[in-house]
């Protein structure tokens, strides 16, 4: 039996890519900073009688993370991981906190290169393997209130790029998700994100995931892609996920750098009108 390794995995895309690699067969080891919460992902595993190990993984300690690959490594050696830990948050530059940029990182950037340095010699010597690490289509679409996430998820999408390079001449394949606004818990605190601040673009953005939230989109739509691309063979490095994720990335593709810009400062009422002539999403509050 292969086995899978997901970060991230108490919630959403992570509980959900964790069950749908496990239905297909996969042994997968489901890490999470907090044991404490597998509660859901354990009953979801027994129900279907599916081979889930949660195990302790948090992905900002250099020590946990040797920790939780050691105790996978005496299963066997590690097929596919996937890079899915990963914190968000929403809110104007000049109030966001110093601190609050680096945990970004530690998490979203530099957790998941401690995990693929855990598993890559052994990946390299085999000569196979898969890493998927899952960005975000805000890896490649920057927008305020989100500077601290978008520039971690830019900084993934480079490193994956650069790692896909690297790693090919052994016959490992590295791919990025770029999810759009997938119903988690984190898109539902941007959604409640509201700050007392002269910057109106949190409370537009906060309005634009509550719009897109009233159609959720399950996060087994991601766990669904990610084995697509495992079990596919594919060497596809980019994979927008979700209905809105690749109409996004056009939009933006369609503005000059400018032109994005003008955008993001406009007042209120033109910001709405623009999103919704241009992407089609009706954001307005009471809408």
């Amino acid at each position: 039996m292969e086995i899978a390794v997901v970060t991230g995995t108490s919630t959403g895309i992570g509980f959900a890519t964790s069950v749908r690699l496990a239905r297909h067969g996969y042994c997968v080891f489901a890490g999470m900073r907090n044991p404490g919460k597998a509660g859901p992902l354990r009953a979801a595993a027994a129900d279907a009688g599916l081979t889930i190990e949660v195990i302790e993984l948090d992905v900002t300690s250099t020590a946990s993370v040797n920790r939780a690959f050691e105790t996978v490594s005496g299963h066997g050696p590690v097929d596919v991981l996937v890079n899915n830990a990963g914190i968000g948050g929403a809110s104007p530059l000049e109030i966001t906190p110093e601190d609050e940029h680096r945990q970004m990182f530690e998490t979203n950037y530099f957790g998941a290169i401690r995990c693929i340095q855990a598993v890559l010699p052994a990946m390299r010597a085999r000569r196979s393997g898969c890493i998927i690490n899952v960005a975000s289509i805000a890896g490649r679409i920057a927008s305020s209130p989100m500077a601290p996430y978008t520039a971690s998820k830019f900084a993934l999408e480079a490193l994956s790029e650069s790692l896909a390079q690297e790693v090919k001449p052994f016959n490992v394949r590295v791919a990025i998700v770029e999810p759009g606004i997938i119903d988690t818990a984190m898109a539902r605190r941007v959604e409640s994100a509201h700050t007392r601040s002269p910057y109106p673009q949190e409370r537009r953005f906060a309005a634009m995931f509550n719009a897109s939230l009233k159609n959720p989109v399950p996060p087994s739509v991601v766990g669904e892609k990610v084995l697509e691309i495992v079990d596919s063979g594919t060497w596809q490095l980019r994979h927008p996920v979700g209905p809105d994720a690749e109409p996004f990335l056009q939009w933006r593709k369609a503005m000059s750098d400018e032109e994005w810009v003008a955008w993001g400062a406009l007042g209120d009422d033109a910001w709405y009108d623009r999103l919704k002539a241009d992407f089609g999403m009706d954001a307005r509050p009471n809408a």
